[in-house]
């Protein structure tokens, strides 16, 4: 669940009209979306001539929150600061989060833990023509090779192979399995 924005985030984030320019503004709000560092903390910090980064925190949480909730229109965004908020830093937020909004989107869904997912299924007949055991020589089997990326952390760069024997009653049993799941699948999207 996305962190809920509150009235300290929004006064937290007035304190980005000390900003000396729209340049550092944009820089902070896209440099808060990264992650808290102690190096952002200290530039924010620097930049803005505050104490402290609560400002950066605030654009964090607000980022997440505008991401998390996919707000994509500058209405939506616009309509989740107070009313009393400074109009001209509030067209800028939202014009920096819109512009950045749909490369964070692609990051988080980038990193997120998922499944490994098929991404190639090749196959062919393969025929034992000699073998130690007499028992195997002339018996077709299908080799099976499955492309796969993903894992615990899902990432596009890392695709793996596997190759797969089956014998005949080996492919019977799966293609039997296959279409019972094809069948409750069948049944849950029909209803």
């Amino acid at each position: 669940m996305a962190a809920t924005i509150s009235n300290e985030d929004f006064v937290n984030l007035q304190l980005l009209l000390k900003a000396p320019s729209k340049d550092a503004v944009r820089e902070v709000c896209v440099q808060s979306q990264k992650g808290l560092s102690h190096q952002l903390t200290e530039s924010t910090a620097a930049t803005l001539g505050i104490p402290a980064a609560q400002a950066a925190q605030s654009l964090h949480v607000l980022s997440h929150h505008i991401l998390f909730y996919n707000l994509t229109s500058p209405e939506q965004i616009l309509a989740v600061f107070p009313e009393s908020f400074h109009s001209s830093l509030k067209n800028l937020i939202t014009k920096i989060l819109l512009e950045n909004s749909a490369t964070w989107k692609t990051e988080a869904l980038s990193n997120q833990i998922s499944l490994p997912q098929l991404k190639d299924l090749d196959w062919r007949v393969h025929m034992v023509t000699s073998s130690d055991s007499v028992s195997r020589m002339s018996v077709p089997s299908c080799l099976v090779q499955l492309q796969r990326s993903g894992g615990i952390i899902s990432s596009s760069l890392s695709v793996s192979s596997v190759t797969v024997e089956l014998s005949r009653e080996s492919l019977d049993t799966i293609l039997d399995g296959l279409g019972r799941i094809r069948d409750q699948l069948s049944v849950v999207a029909g209803k």
